[in-house]
């Protein structure tokens, strides 16, 4: 960055350093710092104190310049979920891990209220009830990014862009933890913190101009400064860069952006921004738990995780020994990790071999009987078609069980993968397993509407009404046909198949009961988003199986003529649509969001009752 000016700064904040002092502080020579603070002098910013000596005190025009470069805020964002942190972030907010006995977020707190800022902004989303006591603790504001799932952050900082208006601020990340104090109440230059990187690196290379200026960014490179840590935006340069963020932001396709990328795109648009060099181990981004280990020695066995202390239990192994960690695709009612046990481990039996652990998603206690799937499990293993189960615990769901090497979940858009699933599909209702527990459309349907009821809540959908109206004689459609009952997954969709070396298998047995099988058939349809023409052919992938099996009238069939199974068909797919409709109501109300899912779910509804002709 501009030395001379930085070094203006630094005799404000050391008046009685001498020359020497102030050299070492900034990194400068010391014939750089005389020729700095006479051109200072010359410019009148600096006059000798007492005339003589080498103590200087600031000029009326000196002050002005301090207090026009004066910091006015900092911007935490903290909304993101952490996902390279689980199982950690499942229960505590990433920013909120402690290091060294200090929580991360609130030693960068202490760290500007020790410069005199105080007009601080965490913005906050995922688990955003956790920092409400940084309010009272420290006088700190909150700001929520309803955005947070759904956009990077770009949608983070766009949704702070009002607050940060007009302002010089820093803009800070949550899970930084930074070893001295770099912040200013001055500073003269818009900044981003780099570290020299030696060899490859993937991280974000700046290309700079000699005084430090940063001309360009590109994403990776070798023995480069890159990007790591804090930002400082003047109020000049956040001002031209504000109308580049809008734009971007409100263009599609960069839901994934950081806000880096826009700084990147429109760098050559906007006023100076500089390289602020920070010598190794003053900055600390932690990538994962296994970094994060390495650096605080609490984190090898307590961790302080309910997850990491169940595994430990389950394999008899220490905590340091569960390796491999990563965030799994969230499924709409649980949370998943995986995970591996060091191959040095002295559980020989699972040393180097990965697993995964399922974690119940909020409300789930409501919506799942725990002990009913648990009894699936026991009764499915013997017909090897679900997957090797390790662990279930029946009073709270958390589930373990072996990971698949190169496993993939199905895609019924391939006709030869829709056949492979029906198969199974077959298996499982061909097999007359019995359970003590139905799966009824009509009972589940009262109860989902009545937990979104309870408490004064409602339900979103405007004409809900009006098409419950509609329910009753689509039930009765469905319950007057002479359904055969047998055990259905009745969550049959394609990411609940694996194929695996081992074969398909089927997992997730959340829902399952006593159902037609047909519902099975209607279930895995509307999942996928298929028309009705569609879902018939699905079910003809089922009579196929059937036909290649040597199924010569499955049970699916019963009594029922091909026109009677097409119009059933198309009725459970309207109730299911509504059905789950209702269920992602009831997770809408516990703040969880679906995007067009919902929609399309109730739309199925409504589309069946016209084909149906039911008023």
């Amino acid at each position: 960055m501009n030395s001379c000016t930085i070094l203006l700064r630094n005799i404000m904040e050391h008046p009685e350093y001498s020359q020497r002092q102030w050299a070492e502080e900034t990194g400068m020579s010391l014939g750089k710092v005389n020729q700095c603070i006479q051109g200072w002098e010359e410019e009148g910013y600096l006059e000798k104190q007492g005339g003589r000596g080498t103590a200087r005190q600031f000029t009326e025009r000196g002050r002005a310049f301090l207090e026009e470069h004066k910091v006015d805020a900092a911007l935490i964002l903290a909304a993101g979920f952490g996902s390279r942190f689980v199982p950690l972030t499942y229960e505590c907010p990433k920013g909120l891990l402690e290091v060294l006995g200090e929580r991360m977020i609130e030693r960068q707190i202490k760290q500007l209220h020790a410069v005199g800022i105080y007009d601080i902004t965490i913005v906050v989303g995922y688990l955003k009830e956790k920092f409400d006591y940084l309010i009272d603790a420290y006088g700190v504001k909150l700001l929520y990014n309803p955005e947070y799932s759904t956009k990077n952050t770009i949608g983070t900082l766009y949704h702070a862009r009002k607050a940060m208006k007009g302002k010089s601020f820093y803009i800070l990340s949550s899970d930084n933890w930074m070893r001295e104090n770099m912040y200013h109440s001055i500073e003269p230059l818009s900044w981003y913190a780099a570290n020299f990187m030696e060899g490859e690196t993937k991280e974000w290379v700046l290309d700079c101009a000699k005084d430090g200026q940063i001309k360009s960014v590109e994403v990776g490179g070798k023995d480069a400064y890159c990007m790591y840590g804090p930002v400082f935006f003047k109020k000049e340069f956040f001002s031209a860069f504000l109308p580049y963020l809008e734009e971007y932001y409100h263009k599609p396709g960069t839901e994934d952006f950081y806000w880096e990328d826009v700084l990147r795109l429109c760098i050559k648009h906007l006023p100076p921004i500089y390289r602020n060099e920070q010598k190794e181990g003053q900055i600390y981004e932690f990538e994962n738990l296994e970094e994060l280990r390495s650096f605080d020695e609490k984190y090898n066995n307590h961790s302080g995780s309910e997850a990491m202390e169940l595994i430990s239990s389950v394999f008899a192994v220490p905590e340091q020994d569960i390796v491999r960690l990563r965030c799994l695709k969230a499924g709409m009612t649980n949370k998943s990790f995986l995970f591996g046990i060091d191959e040095g481990s002295k559980n020989k039996d699972y040393a180097g071999k990965d697993f995964i652990c399922r974690i119940p998603g909020v409300g789930t206690g409501k919506l799942i009987n725990r002990k009913e799937e648990e009894e699936i499990y026991r009764i499915v293993k013997e017909l090897n078609i679900t997957e090797e189960l390790l662990y279930f615990n029946p009073e709270n769901g958390y589930k373990i069980s072996r990971y698949y090497e190169e496993a993939r979940n199905a895609d019924f858009s391939k006709q030869e993968e829709r056949r492979a699933c029906m198969k199974l599909l077959l298996k499982l209702h061909e097999s007359r397993k019995m359970v003590g527990h139905p799966f009824s459309l009509r009972e589940r349907l009262r109860y989902y509407e009545a937990i979104c009821l309870e408490g004064g809540g409602e339900i979103p959908y405007q004409d809900y009404g009006k098409m419950k109206e509609s329910m009753e004689e689509m039930l009765c459609l469905v319950e007057k046909s002479d359904s055969p009952l047998c055990l259905c997954h009745i969550d049959a969709v394609q990411d609940n198949f694996i194929f695996t070396k081992e074969g398909v298998k089927m997992i997730d047995w959340e829902y399952a009961g006593m159902a037609d099988p047909l519902l099975d058939i209607a279930m895995g349809a509307i999942y996928s988003y298929m028309s009705f023409d569609t879902a018939k052919l699905f079910l003809e992938d089922y009579l196929w199986a059937a036909d290649v099996e040597g199924v010569k009238k499955p049970l699916l069939l019963g009594a029922r003529s091909k026109e009677e199974l097409d119009k059933l068909l198309i009725a459970y797919m309207g109730l299911s649509g509504l059905l789950w409709s209702l269920w992602c109501a009831y997770k809408m109300k516990n703040g969880q969001e679906f995007g067009e899912y919902s929609l399309k779910m109730f739309r199925y509804f409504k589309d069946a009752k016209k084909l149906l002709g039911i008023k």
